[in-house]
């Protein structure tokens, strides 16, 4: 018995599709901000290593619950990534995430540290947006 093998015309989009649900789960959104980990959870600097040699590496600020990745030096928004502004939060400068909504903070965080999206916030430029508030360290 002879079994027809599958002809290259129909394997190859199911290549092709495959290979986009494939980089779609990878989490590459084109958000800068969020493909470099700002806001995401942390406890030590290596977690927030994107592996890009071409990017300066974030500060892992311990000061918030769960430990947020960014960069506790900016004077501008500017100085961040696209996808994210520079925040005052107690004293100190953040580039802290922008979001439209709760669900788009917490790609790289777990549900007990979710950061919450919120207008609250005194953004360095004044610019008009809502960013993702990491949850208090209550120190």
């Amino acid at each position: 018995m002879l079994v027809k093998q599958p002809t290259l015309k129909i394997l190859l989009p199911l290549f092709v599709v495959g290979s986009l649900a494939a980089a779609v789960s990878c989490g590459d959104d084109g958000n800068e901000a969020d493909d470099r980990f700002i806001g995401a959870e942390c406890s030590v600097v290596a977690d927030c290593d994107d592996d890009n040699d071409d990017t300066e590496p974030l500060d892992c600020l311990t000061e918030f619950a769960g430990g947020y990745c960014g960069d506790a030096s900016c004077l501008g928004n500017a100085d961040c990534p696209d996808g994210s502004v520079c925040v005052e939060e107690d004293v100190t400068n953040y580039c802290f995430l922008t979001c439209v909504d709760k669900a788009d903070c917490n790609n790289h965080r777990t549900a007990d540290n979710e950061s919450n999206c919120s207008a609250n916030v005194v953004i360095i430029d004044g610019t008009s947006t809502k960013v993702c508030v990491p949850p208090s360290s209550g120190l």
